[in-house]
C-alpha cells in the first residue's frame, strides 16, 4: 500500500475507533440513566424521539399535556438522550437557586449562543459571569433605566406618528403589521440606549450595516437541523464547515469592528468628562458599562476586556429588542381579544395629562402594570430554557411521582451531565399554581384580592411570581429595561389607536425560535407577523363636542 493511503487508513481508523468510543460510551449512559425510571410519553422516532412532536406544535401545549397525563414531574426524549421536565417548584428553586450547580449546556454556551452573542453575558458561567456581572449591574439600576425613558417614549411617539400618517381623514382602519414595526421600534430603541448607536430602522427601508450583520448571524445561527444537535453533541464534528460559514464570519467582522469603534467613542467620552465630571452627559448602557469598568471601585484583575465590552452588543441586541417587541406585540394581540381590557387600558391612559410621561409616572399606572404582567406570564416571549447537572445530586420535589415500577419518589436522583428542561410559560400558566383560569388572559387577577392565589409565590423567579426573566444567577439582569419599554410603548399607542385582529383568531399560533412570536397557519411561509386593523382612537368627549357644533350650525 502506498505510503500515503497509510497515513490515511490509519488517521481514518483512529478517529473511526475514537468515534465508535465517544458512541458506545454515550449510548451506555443513556441506557443507565436515573431519568429512565420516570414517567413521561413514548418516543415518536428512534432518532427524533419527541423532539418534531414538540416543534410541530403551537409552543409549551405538547408538554402541558403530558403534565396533565404524567404528572408534574417527567422524562422526554429530545433527539437522542433523557431530559427532565418538571413544573414542580419545589425542584424548579433548587435548580435555579443552586448557584453555578446547574448550567446552560456548554453544548448551548459554546456552539449555539456564542455564534450568535460571542462571549457576552449570556454565554459565561461560574467566576465569569460573576465577573462581568458585578461590572454591568450598575448600568441596569433603577436610577438608569429612569434616565433612559425619554428614549423610549421618544421612539413610541416616533412609531404613532408614523403609523398615523398611512391613515386618511375618514378615521377608517389600516390593515398594519404591527410584528415587523414594533422589531424595528425596539431595535431602534436598542441602538440609542443601549450604544448611542443610530439604527434609523422605522424610516429605513433598507437594514442599517450592523442590523443586517445581526440578522445573518442570528438567523443562520437560530436553525435547528439534526446536524446542528449532532454538532452540539460532539465537538468534533464542529470542524466540518458549512456553506454558510463564511457569510457568518463576514458579518461577525462587521459587527466587531462596529462595536470597537462604539467601544472607542464611548472612552474617548470617559476620558474628556472624567469618571465623575459634570460633563458626563451619556447615558446609554455601553456607556455606562465602560464608566463602570473603568470605576476605581473595580480592581484591575475584575475588569473586563475590550474584547468582553464588545461582546456585549449583539447581547444588548438578542436580550433588549426581540424580546420586547414579541412582548409588546402579544399584547395588542390579547387586547384584540378582549375589548373591554382594551377599553380599561385606554382610559386609565388618557387621563394622564402628557404624552411623555416619566418612568415613574408609567409605574404608577395599576392598570398598564396589570396588563403588562398578565402579558409576561400568558405570552411570555422566552418559553424555556435549559440547564445541565455539574455534579451528581439529588433534586427535592414538592410532589412525588410514581416511577414505571410503581415506586413513590419524593426526590430524583440525577448524574452529573444530566438535562433539564426550564419550562418558563408552562409554570407561568399552570393550573395547578395559577387555578382553572391560568391560561386565561386576566389584568383584573393582579388587581383583586386573592387574584393571585399564594401558590405562587414558591415560584423561583426574579419578578412578579412568575419565570419570565427567570431566577437566581442567571436572571435577566435588564428586567427593568425590558418593563418600562413595554409600558411607554403601550402607553403612547393605546391612547392614539384602537386595535382589531385583522385574520380569524384560529389562525394565530405561537411558534418558538429564539422568542415565541405569532405566526399565521394560512401563511406559514412569511415567517412572524401579526395583521391587525389600526383606527384612530377618538376621544368621547371630542366627539360630543363635534356634534354638536354640528347641530348648531
Amino acid at each position: 500500500m502506498h505510503p500515503f493511503l497509510q497515513i490515511f487508513a490509519s488517521i481514518f481508523g483512529t478517529l473511526g475507533a475514537y468515534g465508535l468510543f465517544l458512541l458506545t460510551q454515550y449510548f451506555y449512559r443513556e441506557a443507565t440513566s436515573p431519568l429512565n425510571a420516570l414517567p413521561g410519553p413514548p418516543n415518536s422516532s428512534w432518532i427524533y424521539g419527541n423532539s418534531k412532536e414538540i416543534q410541530d406544535a403551537e409552543t409549551s401545549v405538547t408538554q402541558e399535556k403530558w403534565v396533565e397525563e404524567y404528572g408534574t414531574t417527567l422524562a422526554y426524549k429530545w433527539f437522542l438522550s433523557k431530559r427532565l421536565y418538571t413544573v414542580d417548584t419545589k425542584a424548579l428553586n433548587h435548580i435555579l437557586m443552586s448557584g453555578y450547580d446547574y448550567q446552560k449546556p456548554e453544548a448551548l454556551r459554546k456552539w449555539s449562543l456564542r455564534n450568535i452573542v460571542g462571549s457576552g453575558i449570556l454565554v459565561q458561567e461560574e467566576d465569569e459571569h460573576r465577573r462581568q456581572r458585578k461590572v454591568m449591574n450598575p448600568a441596569f439600576g433603577g436610577a438608569q433605566i429612569r434616565e433612559l425613558t425619554e428614549i423610549f417614549v421618544d421612539e413610541s411617539l416616533h412609531l404613532r406618528d408614523i403609523w398615523s400618517s398611512q391613515m386618511g381623514t375618514d378615521n377608517k382602519p389600516v390593515r398594519v403589521e404591527v410584528q415587523s414595526w414594533l422589531s424595528r421600534m425596539t431595535l431602534d430603541v436598542i441602538g440609542r440606549a443601549g450604544f448611542n448607536y443610530r439604527f434609523n430602522a422605522l424610516d429605513s427601508t433598507e437594514p442599517d450595516e450592523l442590523s443586517k450583520a445581526f440578522s445573518i448571524i442570528f438567523g443562520i445561527s437560530s436553525r435547528l437541523t439534526f446536524w446542528n444537535v449532532l454538532q452540539g453533541l460532539f465537538p468534533l464534528l464542529r470542524v466540518v464547515p458549512s456553506t454558510s460559514d463564511s457569510v457568518k464570519k463576514e458579518a461577525q467582522v462587521t459587527m466587531e469592528r462596529i462595536g470597537r469603534d462604539l467601544l472607542r467613542q464611548s472612552k474617548a467620552h470617559l476620558a474628556a468628562t472624567g469618571e465623575k465630571g459634570d460633563g458626563w452627559r451619556a447615558r446609554d448602557l455601553l456607556s455606562l458599562l465602560v464608566r463602570s469598568n473603568m470605576s476605581k471601585d473595580i480592581p484591575e484583575h475584575q475588569r473586563m476586556s475590550d474584547e468582553d465590552v464588545i461582546a456585549q452588543v449583539p447581547t444588548f441586541l438578542v436580550a433588549g429588542h426581540e424580546t420586547t417587541s414579541t412582548a409588546v406585540t402579544w399584547t395588542l394581540y390579547a387586547l384584540t381579544q378582549n375589548k373591554e381590557v382594551q377599553r380599561k387600558l385606554r382610559e386609565e391612559l388618557i387621563q394622564v395629562s402628557t404624552e411623555s410621561p416619566t418612568m415613574d409616572m408609567l409605574n404608577s399606572l395599576p392598570y398598564l402594570d396589570a396588563v403588562v404582567r398578565e402579558t409576561l406570564r400568558v405570552y411570555s416571549p422566552v418559553t424555556g430554557t435549559l440547564r445541565v447537572a455539574m455534579k451528581d445530586d439529588v433534586i427535592p420535589l414538592g410532589v412525588p411521582f410514581t416511577d414505571k415500577n410503581g415506586e413513590v419518589h419524593s426526590d430524583i436522583r440525577v448524574r452529573k451531565g444530566d438535562s433539564f428542561t426550564i419550562p418558563v410559560l408552562a409554570v407561568n400558566r399552570s393550573k395547578a399554581l395559577w387555578g382553572e383560569d391560568a391560561r386565561e388572559f386576566k389584568p383584573e387577577r393582579w388587581l383583586t384580592p386573592g387574584g393571585v392565589p399564594s401558590t405562587v409565590s414558591s415560584i423561583p423567579g426574579v419578578w412578579g411570581n412568575m419565570l419570565s426573566f427567570l431566577g437566581g444567577a442567571h436572571a435577566c439582569i435588564g428586567y427593568r429595561f425590558s418593563l418600562v419599554e413595554m409600558k411607554a410603548l403601550l402607553f403612547v399607542l393605546i391612547r392614539a389607536f384602537e386595535f382589531e385582529l385583522a385574520v380569524s383568531p384560529e389562525d394565530i399560533v405561537g411558534k418558538t425560535g429564539i422568542v415565541r412570536r405569532t405566526h399565521l397557519k394560512s401563511e406559514p411561509e412569511k415567517g412572524s407577523q401579526l395583521p391587525l386593523w389600526v383606527k384612530p382612537y377618538v376621544c368621547t368627549i371630542m366627539k360630543d363636542s363635534e356634534s354638536l357644533r354640528a347641530a348648531f350650525a
